[in-house]
């Protein structure tokens, strides 16, 4: 690809995604995100109408009389996005591949924390972290998140989503807002065996959730639910490179097939729940900005509940 069509590609995505903020208003929604940075600014005593959550019950103790903490809440939000590169991204059955679709999500968020003034981070991961950005503002830098995005070549093929949100949680001093954008294709079960030298994808969602504000952002290809009845197939699991012969004439196939993933994404749905995060699911085959401003309309609704 030429610097002209990959300039050209970039500022696709740019416009397009410039032009969902726009009519959708998604930016609006950002400033409604649970745990909005606060820093501590002083401790002094209670006054009536001083909110009775906030009373520092060890210095209360001590002093014999109640004491608040008084926080000042950050101007700015950093917001990270992480996205899986891994092999299995590349995958598309219909007019985009999964890390293309991934892209413009991320660019349509990326976006509109910049309206917000917030400051966006990009981590790539495989089974490895291959980029990390730090939270920058301005154009340019979103220009340059998208460009990496689409383009960036990794240098695996595996996926290791435990240990990409152990980078973050490591690296990350203040609370952000973090995306993550993956297939989960090979994140519960025994694909994700070598994750379990430290802690297992549950417990690392868990515990960025409780650290940061995480969404995780699943991306699914209709494919991946459903197969064609086109005789003798090859499927190659494009991060191990396994393959497997079958025949989608048979429907017995298809429908192993079909219940097989069903059963997936149900225990996908479960874990999920059990760590408390928020999920959102992306069909490359459907728009996605309706959704994602629904999303944050509840958001918004749950703050002020």
């Amino acid at each position: 690809m030429t610097i002209h069509e990959l300039l050209a590609a970039v500022r696709r995505v740019e416009v397009r995604t410039n032009r969902l903020v726009n009519d959708m208003m998604v930016g609006a929604y950002l400033s409604h995100f649970k745990g909005r940075g606060m820093d501590f600014e002083e401790l002094r005593e209670y006054m009536p109408g001083d909110e009775v959550r906030d009373i520092d019950w060890n210095v209360t103790n001590r002093m014999g009389r109640p004491f608040v903490k008084r926080y000042r809440e950050e101007r700015e939000l950093a917001m990270v996005l992480a996205l899986d590169i891994s092999g299995s991204s590349a995958f598309g059955s219909v007019h985009r591949s999964k890390r293309e679709f991934a892209a413009e999500i991320a660019g349509t968020l990326a976006i509109s924390a910049t309206r917000s003034s917030d400051k966006v981070a990009l981590l790539l991961f495989t089974d490895q972290v291959e980029l990390f950005i730090p939270p920058r503002k301005g154009r340019r830098h979103i220009l340059r998140l998208i460009r990496e995005m689409l383009f960036f070549k990794p240098k695996h093929r595996g996926t290791n989503v435990p240990a990409a949100l152990a980078f973050l949680n490591h690296l990350l001093h203040r609370r952000s807002i973090v995306f993550l954008l993956t297939d989960f294709l090979h994140s519960f079960g025994e694909a994700s065996a070598p994750a379990r030298a430290g802690r297992d994808t549950l417990q690392e969602l868990g515990l960025t959730n409780a650290r940061h504000d995480l969404v995780c952002i699943h991306l699914h290809d209709p494919r991946e639910s459903t197969l064609p009845a086109a005789g003798l197939l090859t499927i190659e699991d494009a991060e191990t490179g396994e393959l497997l012969e079958i025949d989608s004439n048979r429907s017995i196939v298809r429908e192993r097939f079909a219940r097989t993933n069903a059963d997936r994404l149900a225990e996908l749905d479960r874990a999920f729940r059990r760590a408390g995060v928020d999920t959102l699911s992306f069909s490359t085959d459907r728009p996605f900005a309706q959704t994602l401003q629904s999303f944050f309309e509840t958001r918004r609704g749950r703050r002020r509940g």
